[in-house]
């Protein structure tokens, strides 16, 4: 039985930098060769960087992709890296963009994997399942392939797939199987969700009996606007065995030696298989040999708790937002409340404490503690911390207006937002608003006030989570025997926007553990009212809350972007139209 050593590169690339993420292939494959790998696998639109949107209908993006993938080729060769089969994911095409006048049935933009040998584009296989729903739109963007591209190499044969063909039955895993194939490879760019490793395996597992293969599953990491990959690359048997896994959010080689069956003559090039893919085999000739010594062992990693999985997310989200767009520093403004202690504590973590400004913005109506508080997290972490107090500049407007009421408290919330934005105009900063899915949800903010910003870093975390996010923060520090960055009173005292003597959020809102469990119903899981009465929720609650959310999607619609970590995000997950006078109670 022959054994391949495989390298699965879970890497980061970046959108548009095809001269920087062919630098990445070419720095990895070198990792790999060092390792003795025989097959090094890169992730899906690996030279593009993942997803490209509507770059895609730009020919000249295109040209350029298909330029870079065969310079690729020759410069691993150059690096005296030619033997070593890389499969690499990249933006071709075969025709003109679906959208144009001049496009070709069956023809167009093809999210494709190339093998790269000795030089050159020796294989290449087109995505045959193109997803759909969610925050993917690729049946927009590409056409489907018709091929199962099957590479025979160390005297096993190979199958190329991407992504979304793992996630369906039947297709290029059911044809792997006729075609008798040893090792299916997948290629991802698998956005984070949250438990969402807890659904792959077993995917995997399916596949593997489907195909009656091995899979090597390989995915990226990295943020990209609102998507974060996570990686979480695996190796899987046909039996479904776990071989090794790789460990989440951050970059990684994997690298093990897999027992694989020998290939066998089944069937021929051009040869009709499932759902009407053709195969199409290649030869490659020449790999490096197997390497002497012990065999190589990836690993497995270890399952961590929801809240560790979730703040590494974020952390990883609002790092590459701000490297990737060439930010300086972030500042946002600090409360003494829990979400902004929560995003001050991911920007830290994200940046360091030099590279974040916290700005308390105390007015009359501000507390003692929410200051002290503001001041002890900036202590406790170690960021720029900075106050400006905001009651001279309200006064100066209400000297000249005749405001009274909610327009006050608004206005509070708006000089804020023009002094944080203010900052960043005069010093760099990328502003960091604070809001949290259930306020944005509700519409339980002001706009262009507390909203106002260029990233959100928990747009997507419920108010509940965020609670729970910062008490773990706390313990794990605990545990590395450091300083918890989050001030437990920020975490034990009742939420407030405090723009009105004694303002509490219950005023406005029902209890977060009242609110988030019918939001959750609502929005992620597109439950009617009936289903969540049946659920057990007060009808009178439920149509106060179902009101709020529908009134407020103009607010949503002009929210900052923020990282995706559940099942349905406000944005491209969940779209709405804003004038719309279907109710739910009718």
């Amino acid at each position: 039985m022959p054994t391949l050593r495989l390298a699965l590169c879970q890497v980061n690339p970046s959108v548009g930098d095809l001269t920087g993420n062919a630098g990445l292939v070419r720095a990895w494959t070198r990792r790999a060769a060092d390792s003795g790998a025989q097959l090094v696998l890169f992730p899906e639109m690996m030279l593009t960087g993942y997803p490209v949107e509507d770059l895609v209908f730009r020919r000249s993006f295109v040209a350029a992709s298909q330029a870079a993938l065969t310079r690729l080729a020759a410069d691993l060769a150059a690096d005296g890296l030619g033997d070593l089969p890389v499969v690499v994911g990249y933006l071709d095409a075969d025709g003109p963009p679906q959208v144009s006048a001049d496009a070709e049935p069956g023809r167009g933009a093809r999210n494709a994997a190339a093998l790269l040998h000795r030089g050159e584009v020796v294989a290449t296989y087109f995505k045959h399942h193109l997803p759909n729903y969610g925050v993917f739109d690729e049946d927009r963007y590409f056409v489907p392939g018709d091929m199962l591209t099957v590479v025979r190499l160390g005297g096993v044969d190979v199958a190329l797939t991407i992504c979304e063909d793992l996630w369906q039955a039947g297709g290029p895993f059911a044809a792997a199987r006729r075609a008798g194939v040893g090792l299916v490879v997948n290629i991802n760019g698998s956005p984070y969700e949250l438990n969402k490793d807890d659904l792959r395996l077993p995917l995997v597992r399916r596949r593997a009996a489907e195909a009656g293969a091995a899979v090597a599953y390989v995915n990226m990491i990295g943020g990209q606007d609102e998507l974060v990959f996570e990686g979480d690359s695996m190796i899987v048997a046909s039996d479904g065995t776990v071989l090794t896994r790789a460990p989440q959010f951050v970059t990684h080689l994997l690298v093990h030696d897999v027992d694989l069956p020998a290939a066998t003559d089944a069937g021929d090039d051009g040869e009709q298989l499932a759902e009407g893919l053709r195969m199409v085999r290649r030869t490659v000739e020449g790999i490096p040999p197997s390497p002497p010594g012990p065999a190589a062992v990836g690993g497995l990693i270890e399952p961590v708790a929801d809240e560790a999985e979730v703040w590494q997310a974020l952390v990883l989200g609002l790092r590459d937002y701000v490297e990737k767009n060439r930010f300086p520093s972030v500042v946002l403004g600090l409360s003494g409340g829990i979400d902004s202690a929560v995003v001050a504590a991911i920007a830290v973590d994200a940046l360091g404490g030099d590279r974040v400004v916290g700005v308390s913005l105390p007015s009359q109506h501000s507390s003692e503690h929410s200051r002290s508080d503001a001041a002890d997290l900036a202590k406790r972490t170690g960021l720029d911390y900075r106050v400006e107090p905001i009651q001279p500049m309200v006064d100066t407007f209400l000297a000249n207006m005749s405001l009274s009421g909610v327009a006050v408290e608004n206005l509070q919330a708006r000089v804020r937002g023009v002094i944080l934005m203010a900052l960043s105009n005069q010093e760099g900063h990328l502003v960091l608003t604070t809001g949290n899915k259930s306020e944005l949800a509700v519409g339980y903010s002001t706009l262009y006030g507390d909203s106002v910003g260029g990233f959100n870093p928990i747009k997507d975390v419920w108010k509940t989570l965020v609670w729970r996010l910062a008490k773990w923060r706390n313990t794990e520090a605990t545990r590395l025997g450091v300083t918890p960055p989050i001030p437990e009173n920020s975490i034990g005292k009742p939420p407030s926007a405090e723009l009105s003597p004694g303002q509490l959020d219950s005023d406005s809102l029902p209890d977060y553990d009242v609110l988030d469990p019918i939001l959750i119903g609502y929005v992620d899981g597109d439950l009617g009212r009936e289903g969540l009465i049946a659920d057990g929720h007060d009808p009178a609650v439920v149509d106060k809350v179902l009101r709020m959310v529908d009134t407020a999607e103009y607010k949503r619609r002009q929210s900052a972007p923020g990282t995706k970590i559940s099942m349905k995000a406000f944005g491209r997950d969940r779209r709405l139209p804003i004038t719309n006078r279907w109710r739910e109670n009718g």
